[in-house]
C-alpha cells in the first residue's frame, strides 16, 4: 500500500455563527437580566474542588515514614485489608448508580 502526498495543505474553513441574526445583536443590557443559579451540589462541588487544590498532593513525611519502613524491613503488607477497601470502593460505586 502507497500513501501518496498530494502536496495540498489541510486549511479548516472557519465556523459560522448558526444563532439567529437577533442572538447575535444582543447587547450586554439586554442580555444583563439574565441570571443563573447552581444546584446545592454544584456548590458543594465548588467547596471540595477547593478543599482539594489547597491540599498538597503528596503527604511528604507520610512517604518519608513507608520509605523508611521498607528500607527497615518494617513495611508489612496486609492483604486483606487491601481486599476490603477494594471491595467497599467497588460497593460504593454500584450504590451510587442505583
Amino acid at each position: 500500500m502507497k500513501i501518496e502526498n498530494t502536496g495540498k495543505a489541510y486549511v479548516p474553513t472557519p465556523v459560522q455563527d448558526a444563532r439567529a441574526p437577533a442572538a447575535r445583536g444582543k447587547t450586554e443590557a439586554q442580555s444583563g437580566s439574565d441570571s443563573v443559579q447552581l444546584s446545592p451540589l454544584a456548590t458543594l462541588m465548588k467547596k471540595a474542588e477547593s478543599a482539594i487544590s489547597s491540599s498538597p498532593e503528596i503527604d511528604q513525611k507520610r512517604v518519608d515514614e513507608i520509605r523508611q519502613a521498607i528500607t527497615e524491613g518494617r513495611f508489612k503488607i496486609d492483604s486483606s485489608r487491601i481486599a476490603d477497601g477494594l471491595i467497599n470502593s467497588v460497593r460504593d460505586m454500584l450504590e451510587s448508580r442505583g
